[in-house]
């Protein structure tokens, strides 16, 4: 029997900032190997990634995008302005793309944030795939704040003993972690919840493995009523790195100096800001812990300095090292590395797990305390710093992590999910599975 051939382009939209960026591009290449092209819509004003890493796709401009300057002015409203204004320009991106292409669109892939790109799916009867590159977690989280009455949720939350009670067949989720998924104050993003929820997709593909987040997989997959397919994590197999900030390898130099498992590695991710005092504090903690430690701290990213204080560079240059960036997966992999204190990004928690790192969790905002939640009391293989980060405080979590008793349970736990999750990359594992079932289910659309 003749094999049926079936549309062999796809077109990823992907949200303008490093940690989405990256795994929209990871996904690309995965899904590149497997045999299709990749036409990839970057905004007019937000061209953060450069072409020329990813010479096999192609590249196209969605004009009149809002520039991400313009966040500054709030998260909510710099996502809906965005999405009102490159709704129209899309679908005339995609009316040109089908002409060039002879109509051979398999699917669009958008990430949630970038949900105008359904009315073009809907419009052209293109399937149309929603990407998180968030959790499973956070995103039947965002399904809970899409039905709820908002004005109700935003009295209710406030009552302590709502707050710590469970919600409803989603153990161990707390209401409490469901005000924290927005960028800043939940009421703006409650209706972007409900805007993202209202959108009729084909399809759900999640960075996550299936180990690591069944219940709230298969919760996911009976509310949506859509495949849903966890092919994470991206990172272990993506070949190209798509950093859109410059890497300093020297850090590799100074890591391979220092003894097996005795460093902590910190990185806040490409976005979070920090206080002064704050960062004084940090550096004291990890001064006293008396353990070697490597300190991404980006230009700006110090609140009213564009570098490090002088006391802090003081301290630091006895035990420590400082980079503006450093490539994450090489350090995470170094024998030297030991632990990583991260914002609990879920980008930089699923690179710690791949390589058996323990975590300390100091999130920020958004999703991020979800994820720590994970860390330290699901998978428990790390510790959270609630509250105000202080010298004492920093010295206790970094001895937890690399020197008491406990760490080595914590170690041992991680090591266990790194082999969980190879082996679900690995040819017949559940999340290389899970992209050749993909595959086959656009080859039946």
């Amino acid at each position: 029997m003749e094999k049926r051939t079936y549309k062999k382009w796809i077109v990823l939209v992907p949200f303008p900032e490093q940690g989405h960026l990256t795994t929209m591009m990871q996904l690309g290449q995965a899904l590149h190997l497997k045999g299709f092209s990749i036409t990839v819509a970057l905004g007019e004003s937000n061209q953060v990634i450069s072409p020329q890493h990813f010479p096999d796709f192609h590249f196209v401009i969605i004009p009149e995008s809002v520039p991400m300057s313009l966040k500054k002015f709030g998260p909510a409203e710099f996502l809906k302005n965005l999405n009102k204004t490159s709704e129209a320009s899309f679908k005339e991106c995609i009316a040109q793309l089908l002409l060039q292409h002879d109509n051979d669109i398999a699917c669009i892939i958008y990430d949630d944030l970038m949900y105008f790109s359904q009315y073009a799916a809907e419009e052209f009867k293109i399937p149309s795939v929603r990407f998180s590159t968030v959790s499973a977690t956070h995103q039947v989280c965002g399904c809970v704040l899409s039905k709820v009455n908002a004005e109700k949720f935003l009295v209710e939350i406030k009552d302590p003993d709502v707050r710590d009670k469970l919600v409803e067949n989603l153990h161990p989720l707390k209401y409490k972690h469901l005000e924290n998924l927005g960028m800043g104050p939940l009421e703006p993003f409650l209706e972007i919840f409900r805007e993202i929820g209202s959108r009729k997709v084909s399809a759900m593909i999640i960075n996550t493995a299936s180990f690591l987040e069944s219940s709230s997989l298969s919760w996911l997959q009976q509310e949506l009523g859509i495949p849903v397919f966890p092919i994470g994590p991206l990172h272990i197999t993506a070949s190209v790195n798509s950093s859109i900030l410059e890497e300093d390898m020297s850090c590799i130099e100074w890591l391979n100096k220092q003894k097996p498992r005795s460093v902590i590695y910190i990185s806040f991710g490409s976005q979070a800001q920090m206080e002064t005092k704050e960062v004084l504090e940090m550096a004291w903690g990890l001064y006293n812990s008396n353990q070697p430690f490597l300190w991404v701290i980006r230009p700006g990213s110090i609140s009213g300095s564009e570098w490090l204080p002088e006391e802090v560079s003081k301290i630091v240059s006895e035990k420590g090292y400082i980079v503006k960036w450093a490539p994450q997966i090489k350090v995470l992999e170094h024998p030297a590395v030991g632990g990583y204190w991260c914002h609990s990004g879920w980008n930089s928690t699923l690179e710690s797990i791949g390589v058996g790192v323990p975590m300390i969790c100091r999130p920020f905002h958004g999703e991020q305390k979800l994820n720590a939640m994970y860390i330290e009391s699901v998978w428990k293989i790390g510790v959270e710093i609630e509250g105000e980060v202080e010298r004492g405080v920093v010295e206790r979590a970094v001895t937890r992590l690399l020197v008491d008793e406990e760490s080595a349970s914590m170690r041992e736990r991680a090591l266990v999910l790194k082999e969980k999750v190879k082996a679900a990359v690995r040819s017949g594992g559940s999340s290389y599975n899970a992209l050749d079932e993909f595959v086959n289910y656009l080859e039946r659309k």
